[in-house]
C-alpha cells in the first residue's frame, strides 16, 4: 500500500480541537469528509463509535487508531490528527492519546483496511516517529514523516 497516494496534506490537521474521544472522532470525520469520498457523515461517525464501543481503538505510546467499515465510503478514507493535549481515549497503556490516524473503509473490502492498519502500526514503533509528529509544525510535515520523506 502507498501511503502517498491516501493521506495528503487537507487530511491531516495539527490542531484538533475536541476535548473527548466524541469530539475527536466527529472532528476526524471532518476532516475525511475533505477527501470528498465520504458519502454520509452521519453514517462514517456512526461505523467509527459503534466499533468503539466494542473495543477502544486507543493503542499505547498516545495513538489511537479509530476506524470503521462503513456504506458512506466507496474506497479506503484515512486522515491524521494531533492534539495539543492529551485525550482520554480508553488506551491500552492508560494514558492520554495526542496522535490519531482514522480510516474509514468500506463494508465489503477488508484488505487495504488492513494492510494500512499494520503498516501504521509499524511507523509508530519508533519513539523518534512519534515525537517528530508532534513536534510537527504542518500537515506536509506530518505527511512527509507518515510516507517516510521525512
Amino acid at each position: 500500500m502507498d501511503l502517498k497516494n491516501l493521506l495528503k496534506p487537507e487530511l491531516v490537521t495539527i490542531d484538533l480541537q475536541g476535548n473527548n474521544k466524541e469530539e475527536i472522532i466527529k472532528e476526524l470525520v471532518d476532516i475525511a469528509a475533505k477527501s470528498g469520498k465520504v458519502l454520509d457523515k452521519e453514517e462514517a461517525a456512526s461505523s467509527v463509535f459503534e466499533r468503539e464501543n466494542r473495543m477502544s481503538t486507543g493503542m499505547k505510546h498516545g495513538i489511537a487508531i479509530p476506524h470503521g467499515k462503513t456504506t458512506a465510503v466507496k474506497e479506503l478514507v484515512a486522515c491524521v490528527g494531533i492534539s495539543k493535549k492529551d485525550i482520554d481515549f480508553d488506551a491500552l497503556d492508560r494514558k492520554g492519546c495526542r496522535i490519531f490516524i482514522m480510516t474509514l473503509s468500506p463494508i465489503d473490502k477488508t484488505g487495504p483496511h488492513l494492510q494500512f492498519l499494520a503498516e501504521v502500526g509499524m511507523l509508530f514503533r519508533s519513539e523518534e516517529k512519534r515525537q517528530a509528529l508532534l513536534s510537527a509544525l504542518s500537515p506536509e510535515e506530518i505527511v512527509s514523516i507518515l510516507v517516510g520523506d521525512a
